[in-house]
């Protein structure tokens, strides 16, 4: 069974955790310059990853930028994080105000088009701290997210994450529900995804 959800500033997940949608958190003009920078001032790349024994490359590419000493771990990748550009610093600075609180590290995330995705998976390493706040950023292409219930699998519930849209995810979500960002047969443009976090061991990180 899903969900379709409609959201504005009200909680996405009907219990245990809480996920805000802001939907026009960023101006078009804003998004439009921001999606630009990213796209053609970062240093993308695409690494392989061990799936049920077999080799492949990750469906997407990415980039992580973050405080002095950052590591980014996922399976058999790890990224040593680049200095923070002015835009992310920017964008990192607006979200703190907004949210009243901290990040350290930011996972960029380039989805070229509908093929591109991210599986099921929780944000839930240990260096993130029992309740972590987690913050993800859209520009580009519109794209469906997802949520379900980590052990029973239902519901699942979906929205759409539009350009210059912010998701606000917060307290015991990690917990009890996974999320994805799914493929779609779907004719779409690129997307960029930046996802901001508070890692509270320096050198410790996990999947997004």
């Amino acid at each position: 069974m899903q969900h379709l959800i409609d959201a504005d500033h009200h909680n996405i997940l009907p219990s245990h955790g809480e996920a805000l949608l802001f939907p026009d958190f960023f101006t078009t003009q804003e998004s439009d310059s921001y999606f630009d920078h990213f796209k053609h001032d970062i240093s993308w790349i695409q690494e392989p990853a061990v799936q049920f024994g077999k080799k492949k490359m990750e469906p997407r590419l990415t980039a992580f930028s973050g405080d002095e000493n950052a590591e980014y771990h996922q399976g058999s990748l790890m990224l040593k994080a680049r200095y923070w550009t002015v835009p992310l610093l920017n964008i990192k600075t607006k979200l703190e105000a907004k949210f009243e609180t901290s990040f350290n590290e930011c996972l960029l995330n380039y989805y070229r088009d509908g093929k591109d995705y991210m599986g099921w998976h929780r944000d839930n390493a240990h260096a993130l701290g029992e309740y972590p706040v987690i913050v993800t950023v859209s520009f580009g292409a519109t794209r469906i997210f997802q949520f379900r219930d980590y052990k029973e699998k239902v519901p699942v519930v979906s929205l759409e994450l539009d350009h210059g849209s912010v998701l606000f995810i917060k307290g015991q979500t990690q917990e009890f529900w996974e999320q994805r960002l799914p493929k779609t047969s779907i004719l779409v443009g690129p997307r960029i995804n930046l996802i901001f976090r508070l890692m509270l061991k320096k050198g410790f990180s996990d999947h997004l």
